[in-house]
């Protein structure tokens, strides 16, 4: 049996752009996908602090060393520039698996730098 649990999260990360008029997805800058071991085109949940929103999509690789988390798309209604969010990435592990797994949290300051 396979066990859905989560991988990896991105803990309070600052939304720095919103962009509707974009295909779709959420921007983050590729220092904190590397961090949180998050793929481009991954699928990750994103929880915002300040208005509920849960929502899904996928991650793209925005420009190192600048701290972007933008919401593209239908996702740029979902939350504003300097909103707090929570983004989550889960994986499916098997038994023998779930034994030994430890999640990645990455803790970040205001401006989308990892602190932890």
């Amino acid at each position: 049996m396979f066990r859905q649990m989560l991988r990896s999260k991105i803990h309070r990360a600052k939304v720095t752009d919103a962009c509707l008029e974009y295909e779709g997805s959420l921007t983050i800058d590729e220092n904190l996908m590397d961090a949180a071991g998050i793929l481009a085109y991954e699928a990750v949940v994103i929880s915002n602090l300040n208005n509920g929103e849960r929502f899904t999509t996928y991650a793209i690789p925005g420009p190192r060393d600048t701290g972007t988390i933008s919401l593209n798309g239908p996702t740029a209604r979902k939350g504003a520039i300097g909103d707090y969010i929570i983004i989550f990435c889960y994986e499916f592990y098997n038994e023998d698996e779930i034994k030994r797994h430890d999640p990645r949290i990455i803790k970040v300051d205001d401006k989308n730098r990892v602190i932890a």
